[in-house]
């Protein structure tokens, strides 16, 4: 319970970071390009076609500036202080944390190890924490990963809060030899036996990965016989119980293994489904009011993470039925990743400053009663049931309708939603209970993943279920720290990378025809304005298709003998306005620590998902509208890299990686842009129209040449691979196909 006195300093506070010049810039900006629009709509009449295709792509990225200057307007986080916590607090609420995987090959065991471990050793009381992990794959390489895991956690959790480790991942841990340290001490003896320790836990894995007959020779892994990752019965296995727990450091929370049931002819809705297995079955065992929910890849790289989100939920300076989950920035410990940092950090903030940030799916807290379907206008002011919603939530035949009809589930929800204390359940006395609310059939005809857990249709399920929270009312809160609460790895290689991409897109763009789409009830609903245009933000990866098409604008003037871009004064504002969005946005990489060359990478890495990973996107859900095919979720494959140092964890790596090209149709669109751009230089330079290239009339000349060239820098990675060999080099197949459509394009436009 919380202490009733106000009188102590608060556990948290929101901190506004309104500027008045970055408005005056935003406005600056959004200014030319209404300036730029109203000079093609006045002189649309005396241009051909090309300037009216300029008009209609100009207004597609001024709508798309004016969205994100809406979000941006009014940045604010939260900043908790958990060294406060203890003073306020005198028994600390449960947490259940859930690690979700499905593929042991394209998402490592040691992998999942590392984020169980690094959860398992954060700073809350053992006795009041619990790890589920749920393998979609039901691979019984997991389970017995997650088994070795538990017995190493019996030496790393201990050494961790003993000697107060900040990175408690251990792979990344052990990164570095110990320094400073005098040689035979306490600590450099433990850190010695509990590296050994963590190679052998590695080197299990690594063997049982190479040879999976070692598995059979173990009783426990009878459940595992004859399974197929799409076909087999529901499996929950205890892998460690923190019995009779009292919170003491050398203890290690609960860890529990799941595998939902999965045939062949029933729709599993994916990692979303995996999701609200998690809920049930957490439900059962420990029912915990708030629940952490972490990729897979994504480990705790601070210690005290989880106090800091308890902090925001138990302030009760802030309105106590104000927040439906804690969002934290995702960064990441590889590279190439500094523009969705940015992004996040950015527009995070601003988002955060309207109703609050938007869930993204890894790194957030959320509360078990908001995600079971409640509303703020069903809690009273203290957050106790109203009267109303006791009649409407607490009837059994209500609660067996919209949960299932699993009695145990119906009373756990009971638990959950009148706040009863969580009861102390001997977790193997579950697992009938548990596997029962894991059968295929059991959702049918209830409200999960319709108004009840993670929000199915869609799948980019956190967007889904974050649009589904605030339009019933509630907030939010983001937290952004200075060391990264959480650090993750992205897809390796760039053709997973547009994979990856592709499928958020995907998702993105089906919310738009769903019924929890934002284009639905602007104005209705308990979600605010400025929320709804944040959930409208999604439609940005439409403008691929205006992107793809002025990339191409240029190159086809160059060809037409057309004028792309106005003359004088008005040629004076296209290129203020170019260059300020420029200085802008290295601003925001600068100010975040990051280099110019990671600002020159992004501006390349965004127009090149823009022009392919998005492009196909919108392709997928035409075929999907039109009854063709279905969406797919596409796991993309992870690795562990070694990464860099320790040391090297408290600020942005830089982008160093080479881009790679595989035979994947992602490459041939920007492939046809460089050709194309291409051809349209080497005529101009060689003057095949030289008399009708003159700055005169209206006829094409140096600004789209000077434009090929900046489309040209910005897909240097495609005019780079036209000379490189091996997985550097665009594969030959990609390049015909592209050569072909190339001359097509310069074909017709001569």
């Amino acid at each position: 319970m919380a202490d009733s006195s106000f009188s102590l300093p608060p556990l948290c506070e929101r901190i506004s970071y309104a500027n008045y010049f970055l408005r005056a810039v935003y406005l600056t900006i959004l200014g030319l390009f209404f300036s730029l629009l109203s000079h093609r709509i006045r002189h649309m009449s005396e241009y051909d076609t090309v300037w009216r295709v300029a008009f209609f792509c100009e207004t597609c990225f001024s709508l798309v500036c004016l969205l994100i200057t809406c979000l941006k307007w009014s940045p604010a986080d939260t900043k908790p202080f958990p060294d406060r916590l203890d003073e306020r607090v005198h028994d600390l609420p449960s947490v259940d944390m859930f690690v979700p995987t499905a593929d042991p090959v394209r998402e490592p065991p040691i992998m999942v190890v590392d984020t169980v471990l690094s959860l398992l050793a954060v700073n809350y009381p053992a006795n009041k924490l619990a790890c589920y992990v749920s393998d979609d794959g039901c691979s019984p390489l997991t389970y017995f990963s997650l088994k070795e895991a538990s017995k190493f956690a019996k030496i790393w959790v201990p050494f961790c809060k003993k000697y107060n480790i900040r990175v408690r991942a251990p792979f990344r841990y052990f990164l570095n030899p110990i320094s400073d340290v005098t040689e035979g001490s306490e600590f450099s003896k433990d850190w010695e036996k509990t590296k050994r320790e963590y190679q052998k836990l590695s080197r299990k894995v690594e063997d049982a990965t190479g040879d999976s007959h070692l598995l059979d020779v173990e009783d426990d892994f009878e459940a595992f016989s004859n399974t197929k990752s799409n076909d087999h019965s529901t499996i929950v296995k205890v892998v460690w119980e923190n019995k009779g727990g009292v919170g003491d450091e050398k203890e290690v929370p609960h860890i529990v293994y799941i595998s939902r049931e999965k045939r062949p002819n029933y729709v599993h809705h994916q990692k979303c489904g995996a999701m609200n297995f998690l809920a049930r079955v957490s439900g059962l065992m420990t029912n915990a009011p708030y629940i952490l929910n972490v990729d897979c890849d994504m480990y705790a790289n601070d210690a005290d993470v989880v106090r800091q989100a308890i902090c925001i939920f138990l302030e009760k300076s802030l309105n106590p039925k104000h927040c439906a989950f804690v969002q934290f920035l995702q960064e990441f410990y590889d590279s190439n990743t500094s523009q969705i940092v940015v992004l996040q950090s950015y527009l995070g903030r601003g988002i955060a400053g309207i109703q609050g940030p938007i869930y993204i799916g890894s790194g957030c807290v959320h509360t078990r009663r908001v995600m079971y379907g409640l509303s703020p206008d069903d809690l009273e002011g203290d957050g106790s049931l109203s009267s109303v919603a006791t009649r409407e939530f607490l009837v059994e035949d209500s609660l067996a309708r919209r949960f299932g009809n699993s009695k145990e589930m119906v009373k756990s929800v009971v638990g959950a939603i009148q706040r009863n204390p969580n009861p102390q359940n001997i977790l193997t006395n579950l697992i009938e209970a548990a596997q029962e609310v894991g059968h295929c059939h059991y959702e049918y005809q209830t409200s999960w993943g319709n108004t009840i857990g993670w929000l199915y249709d869609s799948v980019a399920e956190d967007l889904n279920t974050s649009i589904g929270i605030h339009s019933r009312g509630w907030t939010s809160s983001y937290i952004s720290l200075d060391t990264p609460a959480f650090l993750g790895s992205m897809p390796q290689g760039v053709p997973e990378a547009l994979l990856q991409q592709r499928r958020w897109a995907t998702g993105w763009i089906e919310i738009l025809f769903n019924k929890q789409s934002p284009l639905r009830g602007m104005f209705c609903k308990k979600i605010r304005f400025r929320q709804r245009l944040a959930y409208l933000c999604i439609i940005t990866c439409l403008r691929s298709i205006p992107e793809l098409i002025y990339c191409l604008l240029p190159a086809y003037c160059l060809l037409h003998n057309s004028a792309l871009f106005p003359k004088g004064t008005y040629l004076g504002i296209t290129i203020t306005l170019v260059g300020m969005h420029c200085l802008y946005t290295l601003w925001e990489f600068v100010n975040l620590g990051y280099s110019v060359q990671s600002w020159l990478v992004s501006q390349s890495a965004w127009r090149i998902v823009a022009t392919s990973s998005w492009l196909f996107s919108i392709f997928d859900i035409t075929l999907k509208l039109l009854g063709i095919s279905e969406t797919v979720f596409i796991i993309t494959k992870k690795t562990v890299p070694a990464g860099p140092s320790q040391g090297e964890d408290d600020g942005p790596n830089s982008d160093s990686s080479k881009f790679e090209f595989d035979g994947s149709l992602h490459f041939l669109p920007g492939t046809f842009i460089v050709l194309v751009n291409l051809a349209a230089l080497a005529v101009f330079s060689v003057g095949l129209q030289r008399s009708s290239y003159s700055h005169e009339g209206d006829g094409s000349g140096l600004a789209e040449a000077c434009g090929c060239v900046l489309v040209m820098m910005l897909f240097l990675p495609f005019l780079m691979g036209l000379f490189d060999k091996g997985k550097y080099g665009i594969p030959l197949s990609t390049l015909s196909k592209a050569g072909f459509l190339a001359v097509l394009f310069v074909v017709f436009s001569v």
